[in-house]
Parts: C-alpha cells; structure tokens; sequence
C-alpha cells in the first residue's frame, strides 16, 4: 500500500470544559484501524493537475485546524462520538496519473472496511482515484455538488477537470451534477452528460428549492448500488468561497449547501464523500476553509446519527 503520513493529534482551543469541540472527538488511526470508526478522514494535499489556480495542496492541514475548533453539536441532532484520521497520502511529486493511482490505493483500502472514508483534497482530480475503488463493488453514482461538470476528455494527462470523463470510461454507471452555474461548461460537455443518462441540476434550482433539487440529482442514481458524494467548494457563490481555483458569482449559500449535503448524506448507500478545491493561500478572512470545516461536520453529524435509535 502507498505511504501514508499519520496524523497528528487535534488540539482543542476552547478552555470552557463543557465545549465539546471536534478535536475532542477525532483521534489519530490508521487505515488498518479505520473500521474501529464509523467515519474517518483521508488528506490528499495534491494539486498537481489543477485547472487554474493551484493551492489546493495547503487545504487538508487547514481545514483540519479550523474543524478542530468546530463544536460537535448540531441542533436537533445531537453530537458526534468517534472520528478517525488516517493523515496524509503522501505523493511524490510525479505526473497527475501517478498521483491517482498512489491515492487509488489508499482509496481502495478503506472501501474494503466497514467504514465511511472522508477524503480531505486536493484538487478534483483525484475524485478518479477515490470513487474508482467502488467499481469493484458493484454498481456506482457519482453525486458531485460542483459549478463544473469535470468531464473534460484527458489530453496530455488528467486534471481536475476530467474525473467524472476517466471514471465513465472505467464503467461508471450513474451521474448526477448538483449546482451547475450556467456559463462554466460547453454545449460538448454537457451533451455527453446527457448521452450517458447524466442529469445536470442548476445552481439556480437549488436556489428555488434546495431538497428539490437534491431529489433530482438522487432520482438519476436510483438504480445504482453505492453512491460517492463530491463536495467542490468552488459549487459556492464567490463571496461565500473565494478560496477555490475557479471564483465565480453566482453560486451557492452555504446554507444551501450544508442542507442539501445532510439530506444526500443521508441516504445509506453513500460509501464515500470528499471536499475538495479548498485552497487557503487563495482565501479571504478564512471563509473558504471555514466553509469546508463546517460542511464536513454536518457530513459527519449525519453519519453520527444514523446509528442513533
């Protein structure tokens, strides 16, 4: 299996013993220790095949920092218990279909335990390298809350506009994009989406309804097994997220986003979610990297409570 560099205890930053705050409840693992967890975390500090402005490395370390300041408690649902971090794929510099394929093991690793891998990118490229261990599985949709559709064809090599292209070809059997922002993809691509049986979901119709728009992203990965949940941050109007690759205006809230990230997270075929393009050297006043933090707590708030009574 590839190296993997551990991770380092979360330290808490409030003094006030009755704030339970995430880095109370995340401890270092490992991914042969992952099934201990019902959830664990996977950093992928890799932008080598970013389409546009490269920083996405720097994201896992500081999303980690500002989620260990997080309080675990969500209203109406109550807290999280146990999270694992497994640390760092560690890559080696080398072209973007080296680094898929060093992450892909890792990846594979963790699909093949009873736990629920959260991966913490990196740019978008390597959604190939997470979700295509879940091919083996049975059958897959892929669920990308995402401005782009990402499914550019590969050229000279991948990048982080090609994933969903790559993961069709290896035999994905259902897609769905979830906060498309018209004028951030061709006429090209988005027939071949519709070609395939993919299902495009404007950011637009979050905006009129949220969970009505998350029903018909699900409704197009109705047939499918396992579903891979991707969370691109720059899905995010640019106020909310300036510290992505790709800023643009009309995104969405981040209020939409976390709603319909519980609501889709929810659903218990979901085998695998990440959250990517967060790049800090980009930000303004942490609201990218808060951002971030904050959506995968609700992502693990949900998997805390599916094992509620």
């Amino acid at each position: 299996m590839s190296r993997v560099a551990p991770a380092e205890p979360w330290s808490p930053t409030s003094t006030d013993p009755t704030d339970e705050q995430f880095a109370h409840v995340v401890e270092p693992t490992t991914v042969a220790h992952a099934d201990e967890y019902d959830a664990v975390l996977l950093g992928e500090p890799y932008d080598g095949a970013v389409v546009g402005r490269p920083g996405a490395r720097e994201g896992p370390a500081a999303v980690r920092t500002a989620l260990a300041a997080v309080k675990t408690h969500r209203l109406g649902a109550g807290g999280v218990d146990r999270v694992g971090d497994c640390g760092d794929v560690a890559f080696d510099g080398k072209s973007s279909a080296v680094a898929q394929e060093t992450a892909a093991r890792v990846a594979r690793s963790l699909h093949r335990r009873d736990v629920l891998p959260v991966f913490l990118g990196g740019d978008n490229s390597l959604t190939y390298a997470n979700a295509r261990p879940l091919l083996e599985r049975g059958t897959l949709g892929c669920l990308t809350i995402d401005a782009h559709l990402d499914v550019r064809a590969v050229r000279e090599g991948p990048t982080s506009g090609t994933p969903y292209r790559q993961l069709f070809e290896a035999g994905l059997d259902a897609y769905a994009c979830l906060g498309a922002r018209h004028f951030e993809t061709t006429g090209e691509y988005a027939r071949y989406v519709a070609e395939r049986g993919g299902r495009i979901v404007t950011a637009e119709a979050v905006g009129d309804d949220p969970l009505g728009a998350a029903d018909r992203a699900l409704a197009a990965l109705s047939e499918v097994e396992r579903v891979y949940v991707s969370v691109d941050l720059d899905v995010l109007d640019a106020t909310a997220a300036p510290g992505v690759s790709a800023p643009t205006p009309g995104g969405l809230t981040t209020r939409e986003l976390f709603r319909i990230l519980r609501y889709v997270v929810a659903d218990e075929r979901v085998a695998g979610v990440e959250v990517v393009e967060c790049a800090p050297p980009l930000d303004r006043d942490g609201r990218t990297v808060d951002a971030a933090a904050r959506a995968l707590a609700h992502v693990l708030s949900v998997v805390a409570s599916r094992d509620e009574p």
